[in-house]
Formats: structure tokens, C-alpha cells, sequence
């Protein structure tokens, strides 16, 4: 016999959940004033190397085999690196652990006074190179797998290019822009005939995260109104409020960004587009997207707000690998690489095509 379909709900049953509902709402509103935030970066792992505000941290092994190749995480400059590692079955880093890969990551700290006067150069040709040096010797391979996010992805490709006979073995970038223009509602809230960069640098030092926090609120304005929205409805959901807990502390948790590289890098990637261009340089030398040679894989988000795909799509064009691969998934800037959206289609496919390549 053919089971007959289950009926749709009835008016009196729709009432009773959603009175339910309401009531674990109201409950669990009060829960989640009176509880902190919670614990994020959970996976295990260990300081191989600190200078300054630098760390890198080692991973421990989640498999009993693992890939030659190691792969090394690089974040932006302005955001904490647990959005890789949030919790327990949301965690990049775990993810890549079990499925064999041995993961390093560096995170660059809160800048402190003294770090004012940092620059791209620090970054691409003195503490990416110091950490890499550092990964070979602790892994004991020649070549390492490097994997940027956003701004991470600029610093990663830039290594890259003024480093082309190695050690870089595969390059990822999620979320890179390139093409400045393309990053149009950001250019004209640092236009130069209203945004004073040098005023902001010498007055502050470093950047504060407020400021950067301000613009990316206005390219989405009604964005925390909307969230607080859905937060509301969903307050019944224990999981939906345990991940919007961890995504709104890391989006309220970001870092300053140094002053000297914030000048750097409004005057000559934003407002003058150098690296699109090819008229970038750092400490004389020109990059040259066209020089990386090695295998590169670049992921966009469908609708990211900050990163549009504008200014991201020409990345791949511009590499002169010949393994080259652009993918673009559905999602935003943050729900591309982590959340239930980065598990179910970012995740699988980076491993795939990292596990090809790191044999």
C-alpha cells in the first residue's frame, strides 16, 4: 500500500508552535543577555614562533596520515583569525586537520604604538618570508601550500609574485580584490577629495578598528537591523543563536590596522589602483601578478557586500599559471568560509583541490 501524503498543518496547530515559539523566545532573549560570549579558536595547537605581535601557531594532527605539503594560513591585518577556527564542527582548521593536512596559520595581533610605521613591505618581504622559513623547518618540507584570506589573499599573492622559484607550492586566495575600481561604494566612502588620509594617520597612529567597522556598515545599511531581526525569530533555535553569537563577536572583534600600511594602502592600491595596474612596488622591486607560476585557485562569494565580484574577478586573468581556477559560491564575504554554507560548498571543494596538488 502507498503511504498517504502527510497533511499540511492546521490553523490550530500553526497557532500552538508559533505561541511556542514565542515563549522560547522570550526565554531564551533573556538567556542570551545574561550569557557571554562564546568560546571561539578551540582547536588545538601550539606557538612554534612570536615576534612582536606575530604568532604562528602549528596545528596538532587530527589524522594518522598526512599530506607532504603543509599549508599555511594568512588573515587580513584587520581581523582576528578564529573566523578559520570558530568552534567544533564549524572550524576550517579542523576540518583541513581531519582530512589530513598538517596547518599552520599566522596571526598578526593587535598592532601596538610602535607599529604605526609598518608597512606592505614588513609584510610580504620580511614576516610572511620569516614564517614560511619557519613552517619548512618544523614540517620539513621544501614547499608549503599558502592560503590568504581578503587582504590575506593580497599579502599571499604578493609573496608570491616577487617570490616565484618557491617555496610556494599551490596558492589559494578567498575573496581578493585586485581591481580597486571595482570597489565602488568603498572608493567613494575614502574619496579623496573628502577622505584625509594623512590627517587620520598622523593624528591616530594606527587605525582603529571603529573607523573600519563605520565603512563596512555603510556599504550595508541596514544590515544590523535586519540581523537583529532574524536573530529575534530564530531565538528559539539554539544553533542558529549559538552561530550568530560567534559571527557577531568576531564582526565586533576586529583589530587596528597599522598606520603607515592604511596610508600605503589607500593612497596606492584604493585611490590609484597600482596593483591592478602593474605599477605596484615594494621596496623597488614591481609586482607582478603574471609572474606566479604555481598551481592557484581563487573563491569569490556570490554576494559579498565588501568584496564585490568586480574587483575580484580579474585576479585569475592576471596570474600566469597555467593550473588556474576561479569558483565563485553562493554566500557573503564571511558565510563563504565559515557557517553551514562554507561546510557544505567551500570546504569539500578546497580539500579536493588542495589533496590533488599536495601530494
Amino acid at each position: 500500500m502507498t503511504q498517504a501524503p502527510a497533511s499540511d498543518p492546521t490553523i490550530e496547530e500553526r497557532v500552538r508552535l508559533e505561541i511556542e515559539r514565542t515563549i522560547q523566545r522570550s526565554i531564551k532573549g533573556l538567556e542570551y543577555v545574561a550569557s557571554g560570549d562564546p568560546a571561539v579558536g578551540l582547536t588545538p595547537k601550539d606557538v612554534i614562533y612570536s615576534r612582536g605581535t606575530l604568532k604562528l601557531y602549528h596545528y596538532r594532527p587530527m589524522a594518522d596520515e598526512v599530506y607532504r605539503v603543509p599549508v599555511l594560513l594568512v588573515m587580513s591585518l584587520v581581523s582576528k583569525p578564529y573566523i578559520l577556527d570558530l568552534t567544533p564542527g564549524q572550524s576550517l582548521v579542523e576540518f583541513l586537520l581531519k582530512r589530513g593536512f598538517d596547518v599552520f596559520m599566522i596571526d598578526w595581533g593587535a598592532p601596538r604604538t610602535e607599529d604605526k610605521r609598518l608597512r606592505l613591505e614588513d609584510y610580504v618581504l620580511d614576516f610572511i618570508p620569516d614564517c614560511i622559513a619557519r613552517v619548512r623547518e618544523t614540517s620539513g618540507e621544501p614547499d608549503v601550500s599558502v592560503v590568504g584570506y581578503c587582504m590575506g589573499g593580497i599579502l599571499a599573492s604578493m609573496y608570491a609574485s616577487l617570490h616565484p622559484d618557491g617555496p610556494t607550492k599551490n596558492l589559494v586566495c578567498f575573496t581578493t580584490p585586485v581591481n580597486m575600481d571595482g570597489m565602488t561604494l568603498m572608493r567613494q566612502w575614502c574619496d579623496r577629495r573628502y577622505f584625509d588620509v594623512d590627517r587620520i594617520v598622523d593624528t591616530l597612529g594606527n587605525v582603529p578598528p571603529e573607523l573600519l567597522s563605520a565603512s563596512f556598515d555603510m556599504l550595508r545599511p541596514i544590515s544590523q537591523a535586519v540581523g537583529r531581526i532574524r536573530l529575534w525569530d530564530n531565538m528559539w533555535n539554539d544553533e542558529f543563536v549559538k552561530s550568530h553569537r560567534m559571527f557577531d563577536r568576531w564582526a565586533n572583534d576586529q583589530i587596528p590596522f597599522p598606520g603607515e600600511c592604511f596610508r600605503q594602502t589607500t593612497r596606492e592600491l584604493m585611490w590609484e589602483n597600482k596593483l591592478y595596474k602593474g605599477r605596484f612596488e615594494l621596496a623597488g622591486r614591481r609586482v607582478d601578478l603574471g609572474t606566479i607560476r604555481v598551481p592557484f585557485l581563487h573563491v569569490m562569494a556570490e554576494h559579498d557586500h565588501i568584496v564585490p565580484y568586480e574587483a575580484a574577478r580579474v585576479l585569475v586573468p592576471m596570474v600566469g599559471s597555467e593550473d588556474k581556477r576561479e569558483l565563485v559560491i553562493k554566500g557573503g564575504h564571511v558565510s563563504l568560509v565559515a557557517g553551514g554554507n562554507a561546510i557544505y560548498r567551500l570546504w569539500p571543494q578546497l580539500d579536493s583541490w588542495l589533496a590533488e596538488r599536495s601530494v
